[in-house]
């Protein structure tokens, strides 16, 4: 069991502390009918939480970790220690990444439930897992390339590509979809469904008023920031738009002082001052790269103005879609120009006769 620690940080109240954690395989009760599971993961960010919600004939279990041996083995003993063979009725993914949907597949074939989630998250994870085992195509060598990364750097590109389906077990061929503001019932309780956007597609959020709480996927997080990104299936996207356009809904229609259940890191309160937080994050980072472009340059180049680290190569992929989604919403704002010369590359501008437009000016921010 958790002790309750009553941490403060930073505008925020942890209620079990910033870093403690549940044991896998011991689930903890947050809320009533409300039980919080903690999943390993192998890579730097090294957890995802889970929820399992009590309903009155079976149990519903929210987003499912990657699809790997120590995750199926910690749900197995879920299932027969805790859950003593009470069924799952459905299983819900807050999005397609495969740390929240590497296993849905997996549960409910296991379970015979059907999979909740919304449409693009649902289609999208299709296109993406059709991509397994195929080569890198010529529009994602261009994206890269046109961003400046050199031959080693496309090389491991191609080494990459194509690995987003091998952390996903099998997906049912049917799902029942989400849709935003509609509301079900889970344990006699009301629950609402709200999407946000810019992280992933059509990310799902669930709501339950009464009991005041928020299930975050990764819409929310604590203390480190989703990450935004522009791919290549879409290189003109403006995900950061849409990403603060959802963080200031957000704020607009949920109260301040819900319990966030995230996806990753520790439950909190302090929603509105998390979600101001996040804003201010992206101002700062957008009005960083617009002075940096004083003097043109490429997407790599831009990596100091927003990175407090050396980019290696592990991370460069996710650090090109961050800097990009900040570089395509200044160019859609007509803040900056994009250039490309004769081998492909794009060079960016500061723009000398358009005034900056800060995000406080674009989006509201609720105190």
């Amino acid at each position: 069991m958790l002790k309750v620690q009553d941490e403060h940080y930073r505008g925020l109240h942890y209620p079990w502390g910033r870093k403690q954690s549940p044991e896998p395989t011991q689930p903890v009760e947050v809320a009533e009918g409300v039980w919080w599971v903690r999943l390993p993961l192998p890579m730097s960010l090294d957890h995802i939480n889970v929820w399992l919600l009590e309903d009155e004939t079976g149990w519903t279990v929210v987003d499912t970790g990657l699809a790997s041996t120590a995750s199926r083995d910690i749900w197995n003993e879920i299932f027969k220690d805790f859950l003593k063979g009470q069924p799952i009725l459905r299983v819900i993914c807050t999005h397609m990444h495969p740390d929240h949907i590497g296993l849905a597949g997996w549960i409910c074939e296991q379970h015979d439930c059907e999979l909740w989630m919304t449409r693009e998250e649902f289609l999208m994870c299709q296109l993406m897992t059709s991509y397994t085992g195929k080569d890198a195509p010529t529009e994602g060598l261009k994206f890269y390339r046109s961003a400046g990364f050199d031959d080693p750097s496309l090389e491991g590109y191609k080494k990459r590509f194509g690995s987003f389906g091998k952390m996903i077990a099998p997906m049912p061929h049917r799902y029942r979809r989400l849709v935003d503001l509609e509301t079900m019932t889970i344990g006699g309780r009301y629950w609402q469904v709200i999407v946000g956007s810019g992280h992933s597609p059509e990310h799902a959020c669930l709501y339950c008023p009464a009991l005041k709480l928020l299930i975050s996927g990764d819409q929310v997080l604590p203390r480190i920031t989703p990450n935004v990104s522009v791919f290549p299936t879409e290189p003109e996207g403006n995900p950061l738009e849409e990403w603060l356009d959802s963080t200031a809904r957000l704020i607009s229609i949920l109260p301040h002082d819900v319990l966030v259940l995230p996806a990753h890191q520790t439950p909190f309160y302090g929603l509105h001052i998390r979600l101001n937080q996040i804003i201010d994050s992206h101002r700062i980072g957008l009005q960083a790269i617009y002075e940096y472009l004083k003097e043109s340059k490429r997407v790599i180049d831009c990596f100091p103005a927003l990175f407090k680290r050396t980019i290696g190569p592990e991370l460069l992929g996710l650090a090109t879609g961050e800097t990009l989604a900040h570089l395509n919403l200044l160019l859609h704002r007509g803040n900056i120009s994009k250039t490309s010369d004769q081998s492909g590359v794009n060079w960016y501008l500061q723009n000398p006769d358009a005034r900056f437009i800060d995000t406080d000016e674009h989006v509201p921010v609720a105190t």
